[in-house]
């Protein structure tokens, strides 16, 4: 089905559906009216005026770059012109750590031992402690150290069970004063690495020394029992970066529904579909729904992230900014990342929780599941199979996740293989990535499939009308007086 043709079969289903619904005149029914304004042909000029900065910035837009920069005055430029009052508040991030040596030094011994912990560094002179390890090895859990006491002592673990934050979590609860993690895998080089063992920003939840060691470093410390001298003493390098952030004038602001895509590309390319696409797709959204629409009954909040490719900072930042009354005020998060993809899934964000036998994500809020309902269904209505897709820690409704925040999202897929089964539900090749350009050069305007751009741009905004209308319904989240946010 093409672009247009979508479009306006969303718009026409809507309007039947409020034609039918009461003998009255119904008011706009913001979700397929929005459909219908957000077409293909608009998006894509987005995407080539992304494509240009990009062209003219060293060939990305990488957070930090003035490509990036470039981005941020584009879009807050076109929402400005619109009547939004714009924010682009700054958040620093960490870009690096340079300057020391890291070492562990056993029994006159010394070995290589990775700084995990970013932004923390052990005393002058390194940290002396003995080392001590739960009776299992993981130590994700207070019984895992059973009897063992390692008050002021460096606790040693396996990788495995759990992400590196919470082992260090349970050893400072026992008392411990540094952490060390066995495995081949570091931070840099995380390949062989458990997934959950470094999840995006883990650094930032780190309060004490942590190091990631090698078994031949771990046999050194099974042989004695004298204390070992850790040092960790690279110092963090410090970055500022900004997001966008633009909410409508009207609508109720105890119920925010809040749209997000990450702005910043890889440094390796333009990001045209990672992310330009879905940053074309909240823009044309926000700009065709206006800076104060008159019936809509929520606030809609437009937020473009800075530092996503780096570790999700801009969201992370944003929301730790906010006030606990101001988290409960937010009564959803729509995020839409890579809209376009080449050999084109559509998917949505699992909400349910149905596509995993063994969730990545185990405590999803209140209303996650009705989210993927709606997108599921405006995707139906535009004439296309849905399915859902995992869960991760690795994007930018993760923040919103943790602060307890019902969140739900589309997606054409990235680097993940297309099945024999999804290439007969939505044709392309089987066998090949969803984005073959994935993080590469060759992500640029030409890596743009338009009919699935069309197809997911106006689902969208169909999903931002519907929910800036009503959050209510089977398919909607928890009333303000139900919420209890926490920060992430």
């Amino acid at each position: 089905m093409s672009a247009r043709r979508t479009a306006v079969t969303l718009a026409a289903v809507g309007a039947l559906v409020a034609s039918c619904s009461s003998p009255e005149p119904a008011p706009p029914q913001w979700g397929p009216e929005l459909a219908g304004k957000v077409t293909v042909d608009a998006v894509y000029g987005h995407l080539e005026k992304l494509q240009q900065i990009a062209d003219a910035n060293d060939g990305n837009r990488a957070d930090g770059s003035p490509g990036f920069q470039a981005s941020v005055d584009y879009v807050a430029g076109l929402l400005r012109d619109k009547g939004f009052d714009v924010q682009t508040p700054e958040f620093e991030r960490l870009s690096g750590s340079r300057g020391g040596k890291p070492a562990l030094t056993v029994a006159g011994r010394t070995f290589r031992v990775e700084q995990a912990s970013l932004m923390i560094t052990t005393p002058p002179g390194g940290l002396k402690a003995i080392t001590l390890r739960p009776r299992k090895p993981a130590g994700c859990a207070a019984a895992d150290y059973g009897d063992v006491d390692v008050d002021d002592a460096i606790a040693v673990v396996d990788d495995n069970g759990c992400s590196i934050v919470q082992k260090q979590r349970v050893a400072v609860d026992r008392g411990a004063v540094g952490v060390l993690v066995v495995s081949q895998a570091t931070p840099a080089r995380p390949v062989g690495a458990p997934p959950t063992l470094f999840t995006a920003g883990y650094y930032n939840d780190l309060k004490v020394p942590v190091g990631v060691i090698d078994p031949s470093a771990d046999a050194a410390l099974r042989r004695t029992e004298a204390p070992v001298t850790l040092v960790l003493d690279n110092k963090p390098v410090m970055s500022t970066s900004r997001n966008v952030i633009a909410q409508t004038a009207t609508g109720d602001t105890g119920n925010v529904v809040v749209v997000g895509a990450h702005l910043d590309s890889v440094q390796s390319g333009p990001g045209i579909n990672d992310n330009g696409s879905g940053v074309a797709a909240v823009l044309e959204t926000a700009l065709q729904l206006g800076a104060q629409p008159q019936t809509t009954t929520n606030a809609v909040r437009f937020a473009f992230w800075g530092a996503e490719e780096i570790a999700m900072d801009g969201s992370t930042k944003y929301l730790r900014s906010l006030s606990p009354d101001q988290l409960d005020d937010i009564a959803l998060y729509l995020n839409f990342d890579m809209l376009g993809s080449p050999n084109a899934g559509y998917f949505t964000d699992d909400g349910d929780q149905s596509a995993q036998a063994e969730p990545n994500v185990r405590a999803v809020p209140e209303g996650s599941a009705g989210i993927e309902r709606t997108l599921a269904g405006i995707l139906n209505l535009a004439g296309v199979r849905p399915a859902d897709i995992p869960l991760a820690r690795t994007t930018d409704y993760a923040p919103f996740l943790a602060a307890g925040i019902p969140v739900g999202g589309l997606t054409s897929g990235s680097s993940q293989r297309k099945t024999e089964v999804q290439a007969r539900l939505w044709g392309g090749k089987a066998g090949a990535p969803f984005d073959p350009n994935y993080h590469t050069r060759l992500d640029n305007i030409d890596n743009v499939d338009r009919d699935a751009l069309g197809i997911m741009a106006s689902a969208a905004a169909y999903a931002v009308g519907t929910y800036a209308q009503s959050i209510d319904g089977v398919n909607g989240v928890p009333a303000r007086d139900q919420r209890d946010r926490r920060t992430p």
